[in-house]
């Protein structure tokens, strides 16, 4: 076997070996995560450790206990998971309704301080997040939003306005003008470019960067926390998570069954649209 041979298998072998190692610091944590989510509390202390459940030791009584509404004497999840999803996908939409078009102008406009708005979208992540929470909850506060869902929207469409605006206006750029060009000698207006040569091109990164609007708004604590503290029936899934965490009297497997619950539709949601996010839709679009 001569030594470019070796040096292949070598790395392939490697490179499995690496991959496995990967896969298996990812998904030990969320298999355990599940494995305590489904036994019951007394055969957890009895053994802690086992990553293995028998079938007659399954359960869905966590389950049950944390989507029951709380005055049946359950957690209430089904309540916040209600509101996660219409704060999540109300903000994703909003966002990607203004940011597409800003990022397209950005892209391909030319005005004067161009160059200064593309830096400031990226200064505001300088600044952490605590930092603006303080003045954000005096005016939502004198607004009369505080403890609304509507208000928190605000709030989050603020958090993911800028870099999906910076995401995508990097993504129109790799679109070739001379598409965008031939679509306006065949008589189409700015908007119908957009809506029928950009956007489909974009559509991979378009769909990044609502996973990501979505990810951020599904998982936000901060301002949930400060927003809607005193509004239980308005919680959020990471709100009611960590509130339930502090519950001395809370199982263990309770708290678990709620965090796959908090961590089980960005996971879904993620493999649903992998095709579109690896996919480059621009690939051999234009021969020169």
């Amino acid at each position: 076997m001569d030594r470019d041979r070796i040096e292949r298998v070598s790395l392939r072998w490697l490179r499995r070996l690496v991959i496995a190692g990967f896969l298996l610091v990812t998904l030990l944590p969320f298999w355990y995560m599940l494995v305590l989510s489904v036994r019951p509390i007394e055969r957890l202390l009895l053994d802690p450790g086992s990553l293995l459940v028998p079938a007659g030791e399954l359960t869905a009584a966590t389950y049950v206990e944390v989507l029951k509404a709380t005055e049946d004497g359950g957690q209430g999840f089904l309540t916040f998971i209600r509101n996660s999803g219409l704060v999540a996908l109300a903000a994703t939409a909003l966002t990607l309704v203004v940011a597409i078009p800003g990022a397209y102008a950005v892209s391909r406009l030319r005005f004067f301080g161009r160059r200064q708005v593309h830096a400031l979208f990226l200064a505001v992540y300088l600044f952490p997040s605590i930092v603006i929470a303080i003045p954000l909850f005096v005016v939502f506060t004198r607004a009369g939003l505080r403890g609304s869902l509507v208000g928190l929207v605000l709030v989050y469409l603020s958090q993911t306005l800028p870099v999906s605006v910076y995401m995508l206006k990097n993504y129109f750029e790799t679109i070739p003008v001379s598409l965008e060009e031939s679509a306006a000698i065949d008589g189409a207006g700015r908007l119908g470019v957009i809506r029928r040569v950009s956007l489909p091109l974009a559509a991979p990164s378009v769909m990044a960067v609502a996973l990501y609007d979505f990810m951020i708004a599904w998982n936000e604590f901060l301002f949930a926390l400060l927003f809607l503290v005193d509004r239980p029936n308005r919680w959020t899934v990471s709100l009611g998570l960590s509130l339930l965490s502090d519950g001395v009297e809370v199982p263990k497997t309770v708290l678990m069954a709620g965090s796959v619950i908090l961590t089980l539709p960005i996971v879904v949601l993620f493999f649903a649209s992998e095709r579109l996010l690896t996919e480059g839709l621009t690939s051999g679009a234009e021969k020169g």
